[in-house]
């Protein structure tokens, strides 16, 4: 099977609503960089690629046919209280404060302004299980 670099077997697929605004949301939030786009001819964003470092993100602009969907998704950053500041100051709505988690991670979550949950995440344990 053929993946391509910074792909996983799985690829989150977001349909959003105004996804010019959310791509520039993902980046202020958590550094996301649009790396691909593919517009119809009245502008319309019909695919765009971000990427968080090693993994990408495919999204489009959600439509009657594709309504925007919702979804929870698991970030990790080498330091989740800056990255839970940057999300908050994009727009994000804090829903958990970073803490411990008995599974290795120190974590948070916020709530993106198209309703997606974000779970910010920074590995504490070597333990590849907690």
């Amino acid at each position: 099977m053929h993946i391509p670099e910074g792909f996983g077997v799985v690829t989150p697929y977001l349909l959003v609503d105004d996804a010019e605004e959310y791509i520039r949301f993902l980046g202020a939030a958590f550094g996301g960089c649009e790396i691909g786009r593919s517009t119809d001819e009245d502008g319309r964003i019909v695919h765009s690629q971000i990427r968080f470092s090693s993994s990408i993100i495919m999204l489009s602009e959600a439509t009657e046919q594709y309504p925007a969907t919702r979804a929870n998704y698991y970030l990790y950053v080498s330091n989740a209280e800056l990255t839970m500041q940057n999300a908050e100051q994009a727009g994000a709505q804090k829903i958990m404060e970073v803490a411990d988690m008995p599974y290795g991670d120190r974590q948070g979550g916020v709530r993106d302004h198209a309703g997606n949950v974000w779970w910010v995440s920074e590995r504490q344990s070597a333990d590849p299980y907690y």
